[in-house]
């Protein structure tokens, strides 16, 4: 199975729902990566606020904010190469990615927000 990295701009919390204003694109991102990783799939994520270190020691980010700058993250990385950059990925990209078959990306579908289902 693949080894999925998101680094993260710089976020008070990776949820999105901290602070006034809840940002959707990221309760569905978060809502796609708990489903992800409970249907095996090996994602870590990383936030510039608060690992700074992840995103320096890591060659192709490092490169990436160099030419991009933080206003082109998030940066994903799937078994260390670039696999999307400047937006978060959609469940069926972390399906394929991850390996995980389309019998079980279909038997847990996403509700209006991406939250599995679950009333929002």
């Amino acid at each position: 199975m693949a080894n999925i990295q998101v680094f993260d701009p710089a976020l008070c919390c990776s949820t999105g729902v901290c602070g006034v204003d809840i940002d959707q694109q990221l309760v569905s991102f978060s809502a796609d990566v708990d489903w992800a990783k409970q249907n095996g799939a090996q994602i870590e994520r990383f936030n510039l606020a608060q690992q700074p270190m992840a995103f320096a020691e890591n060659a192709a980010v490092k490169k990436f904010l160099e030419l991009s700058g933080a206003e082109g993250l998030p940066v994903i990385l799937v078994d260390g190469d670039v696999a999307l950059t400047g937006r978060y990925p959609q469940r069926a990209e972390l399906a394929r990615w991850a390996g995980i078959s389309a019998a079980q990306e279909a038997s847990q579908p996403a509700g209006k927000c991406g939250c599995s289902g679950k009333s929002c």
